[in-house]
């Protein structure tokens, strides 16, 4: 394989159209630079320059590899740029994942990116599952991964901060004017629950068994969002993340006595490093923005 120097040389050359010249250009000596050329023909096996009385010209073969050596010089100008640029956050791509309760949340902060760093490239993807985010992580799919904590075992979390879990309710429900409402409530009471491939409906009968409370599922959805605005037409009542509830919600959204939170990670294959660091640093912000809660306890749910 050719050497970036070698390829340099011969795009020096070309340029300057002598040997003298392109070595002067290079900081280099001009035996240097006939050697490195040398090197490129003795690989190609073909003659790349031609040397004449009034300096040097390229071959055919020469032409035709120069549009390729220019273009391998050029990137290797541009990355360490581009790798300062991402280090600023002023530049690059960052693979984003996400449990799929958690868009919401990120919301914000992805359009103040794309505002403050429009050469930035953010992607998003969404996950249910803990093993979704293993498998892409694993893959190397994603970068980072926001979701409730812990992280899985082999992987690097990142503390982000809590979010509240709410109760929704239709306007008129008997618990819609009681205030802050304890777990207990919720005995008996019908509830839009989450499906199976929604990981918050294992992390919800966790919580419930641990209270002893056995809410009665009336209906079971897959979407996190699609719960609250069921609960809001009447349809039982939702325990839901608050970042789940869209705003001008026409039920009745009440917090849960104690305060119930679930802490919330990002999760990376290592410690997080230049745009990654920066994009956490802003959800954490973003989420010390908010109302104070009390720790959440650890949960594998998305």
């Amino acid at each position: 394989m050719p050497s970036l120097r070698a390829l340099a040389c011969l795009v020096a050359v070309a340029d300057a159209g002598s040997i003298t010249v392109a070595a002067r250009s290079l900081y280099l000596s001009q035996p240097a630079v006939s050697h490195h050329l040398l090197q490129l023909e003795q690989e190609a096996g073909v003659a790349l320059i031609v040397r004449e009385t009034r300096g040097v010209r390229l071959t055919p073969a020469g032409r035709a590899a120069l549009a390729e050596a220019r273009r391998a010089v050029d990137a290797a100008d541009a990355a360490l740029p581009a790798a300062a640029a991402a280090a600023r956050a002023t530049g690059g791509a960052i693979r984003i994942g996400c449990a799929q309760s958690l868009v919401t949340v990120l919301a914000p902060v992805l359009v103040d990116w794309h505002r403050r760093r429009p050469d930035v490239l953010l992607t998003v993807r969404e996950f249910t599952t803990v093993e979704e985010v293993t498998a892409h992580l694993d893959g190397d799919e994603v970068d980072v991964v926001v979701m409730p904590g812990p992280a899985p075992a082999r992987f690097v979390g990142t503390a982000l901060g809590n979010e509240e879990i709410v109760l929704v309710t239709s306007a008129d429900h008997p618990l819609a004017g009681t205030g802050a409402v304890e777990r207990q409530a919720l005995d008996g009471a019908s509830l839009v629950h989450y499906a199976p491939e929604n990981s918050l409906s294992g992390w919800l009968d966790q919580a419930f068994a641990r209270s002893g409370v056995r809410p009665v599922v009336i209906m079971r959805t897959a979407v996190t969002a699609a719960a609250p605005q069921l609960a809001a037409a009447g349809l039982g009542v939702a325990v839901c993340p608050a970042s789940a509830v869209p705003a001008g919600l026409p039920g009745a959204v009440l917090p849960f006595s104690p305060t119930w939170t679930r802490e919330l990670v990002a999760t990376t294959r290592a410690t997080p490093d230049g745009l990654d660091a920066h994009l956490l640093a802003d959800l954490r912000d973003r989420l010390a923005t908010s109302t104070a809660h009390s720790a959440a306890s650890p949960s594998e749910a998305l």
